[in-house]
């Protein structure tokens, strides 16, 4: 096997971790195996006749250690609940309860599923799919290959996750060479298209790629040809935020300023990063981040009343409504960007609202949940000098209004919905299971057991149409339709922020068509009707030409009087659509031949 450049967080910590969490000890006396190590973060499982593997970022903060690799490392606890993927673990459990109770697909196959936190990291997310491709602590591969039970050869034939891409890069890394499916519901990096690299990966959830192609669009569309991105020190940031800047300098835009924010940045550095956003002219922003990656740079910019500036959200974002909170009101209502295609989920919300607590093991994660959505403690497990009160176990699930309720029209847990249906309708076609139209007593073919890569033949097939009456598939690159709503944040009468959608965007169709946008439907930033102006420099009036400046970009320059019998080619009757009309480059021309076809070769065209 050709050996792969890990992903540079993967060493020296990640060969540790795979050393102390992936090697079985197997005796020749016995023939018993086990894990060499330990694994004791929580797990959310059921068992079932095939157990499919779930990741997600329950928590989004990974706590930074020093390690002296002499030791074998410390399970580290998670901080920074994320009560939306919260949501999409349920969606999970929703959608394979839904299956098993659904005589035409997998009549007589029963799906269980065991799900762990990734904590949004690397390490973590290594961590927990290794645990998952060994088997439980009670259950090794071997004692699985042997159960009657277990129709797969692996304890997991698939995972589902997971939401970052650095993550699922090393997760995919680990997964390909033994053929186990990795579907992710929210990893867009383009790079994870290389399927050299990433032979068993496929995803619910479009390429960056294609929102590259569509922000471009949008700012071009309004005209703002100097912005500026932040990022993070992460695949998703680093590739997106590259795209983006070489597209938009090809049609002729300019990037005023770059800045990432570190994992774990100190008040200094973020202090430091919104001076030189203050001191730039661009009154625009890209933002390629996760909700908890942004949190604290934007809750400076709304201490500092930071109310200029037009933010435009990437897709990981743009619907989170962790930053939807009063206080960053100011700051980010009027932001607009791309979010994935959302429904409504029949019976999800009943679902989510039925989710209680419990002193059973299997309820450790919703234990989590309610103690930190009513802010008290169950008394479950010895919680030490706990200040929290307990819980009077009256806490009302109806009465309270987060990302986890809010399921009017949702998105990522839409894409882990298909994800678990795509699996299940493999296994349909990989059981032989007969036609899904047939009568009820069908039954699955299930004497001899299937291996990963089986499934993985099936799911790269994959072609049904779900009860929304969307086409679901993966093209060769393990890639779905690219197909967007543009979202607008809008405040509301109640002093919250609504999801507005103004237009769609379809990376599939011709590129005249791809982008439709209903100006009317939006509210900029500070609540303005109008569109916000970006440049570097006012565009020239007529009667003058537009003279680079050495060592800056084309976006800023000076505007020259035409010399005597010369005018610009530029007419004030058009001046004032310049603005938000295609960019124009103003010359100046001899009166006499200003229409000629050969000096009009001359003339630069804009976007």
């Amino acid at each position: 096997m050709t050996s792969k450049m890990p992903v540079s967080e993967l060493a020296p910590l990640g060969i540790l971790l795979l050393l102390y969490f992936s090697v079985i000890l197997c005796t020749s006396v016995d023939n018993r195996c086990w894990t060499l190590g330990d694994f004791n973060s929580p797990v959310l499982e059921q068992d079932g006749d095939i157990v499919i593997g779930g990741l997600f970022p329950m928590h989004y903060l990974a706590s930074q250690t020093d390690h002296n690799y002499s030791e074998q490392p410390q399970h580290q606890e998670c901080s920074g609940f994320d009560f939306r993927a919260f949501r999409w673990i349920q969606t999970m459990v929703f959608a394979i309860k839904e299956i098993n109770n659904n005589s035409s697909l997998l009549p007589g196959v029963t799906l269980g599923y065991r799900i762990l936190d990734s904590c949004d990291h690397v390490h973590t997310s290594l961590r927990s799919v290794l645990f998952l491709v060994n088997g439980t602590s009670n259950q090794t591969p071997a004692d699985a290959a042997g159960s009657a039970k277990c129709l797969s050869t692996a304890p997991v034939p698939a995972v589902i996750g997971l939401a970052s891409s650095s993550p699922t890069r090393a997760v995919a890394q680990t997964l390909g060479p033994f053929g186990i499916p990795l579907i992710s519901y929210f990893a867009t990096c383009t790079c994870l298209t290389d399927k050299k690299e990433y032979p068993s990966f496929l995803r619910t959830v479009p390429s960056d790629v294609f929102q590259v192609q569509g922000l471009v669009q949008l700012v071009s569309h309004f005209g703002w040809r100097w912005v500026g991105t932040v990022g993070t020190d992460d695949d998703y940031s680093h590739y997106g935020i590259q795209a983006f800047t070489e597209q938009l300098e090809r049609v002729g835009g300019c990037i005023a300023f770059h800045h990432t924010i570190p994992k774990a940045p100190s008040q200094a550095q973020i202090h430091a990063i919104l001076n030189s956003l203050e001191s730039s002219t661009a009154r625009v922003i890209i933002a390629f981040a996760t909700e908890g990656q942004l949190l604290e740079l934007l809750a400076e910019v709304a201490r500092r009343n930071l109310t200029r500036w037009q933010w435009v959200a990437s897709e990981a974002w743009v619907t989170a409504k962790l930053l939807t909170i009063p206080e960053l009101h100011p700051v980010l209502a009027g932001t607009v960007g791309f979010s994935f295609r959302g429904t409504t989920i029949p019976g999800l919300a009943e679902f989510l609202l039925g989710v209680r607590p419990s002193p059973r093991p299997e309820s450790v994660f919703n234990n989590m949940f309610w103690e930190e959505l009513f802010g008290c403690s169950l008394g479950y497990e010895d919680s030490g000098d706990s200040e929290l009160p307990l819980c009077t176990g009256s806490e009302d699930l109806m009465e309270t209004e987060n990302s986890y309720t809010d399921v009017s029209r949702v998105r990522i847990s839409y894409n882990v919905y298909k994800a678990v249906y795509a699996i299940a309708h493999a296994l349909h076609q990989l059981l032989q299971c007969g036609s899904e139209e047939q009568s009820s007593d069908h039954v699955c073919k299930t004497e001899s057991k299937f291996s990963p890569w089986q499934l993985l033949h099936y799911l790269k097939k994959v072609n049904f149409t779900n009860q929304f009456k969307e086409k679901v598939y993966f093209d060769n690159n393990g890639e779905p339709v690219p197909l967007y709503d543009i979202i607008n944040w809008q405040r509301n009468g109640r002093d919250t922020i609504r999801f507005q959608m103004v237009g769609t965007y379809d990376g599939s169709a011709p590129h005249e068509q791809q982008l439709k946008i209903d100006e009317g439907l939006i509210r900029w930033a500070g609540g303005h009707n109008e569109v916000p102006v970006s440049l570097c420099t006012p565009p020239c009036p007529p009667g003058t030409r537009q003279a680079t400046r050495p060592g800056q970009p084309v976006c800023c320059f000076d505007c020259l009087p035409c010399a005597e019998e010369e005018i610009s080619n530029i007419s004030a009757k058009g001046f004032h659509l310049l603005l938000h009309d295609r960019p124009r480059y103003p010359v100046c021309l001899l009166a006499s031949t200003s229409t000629s076809l050969p000096l009009q070769k001359h003339i630069l065209s804009g976007w």
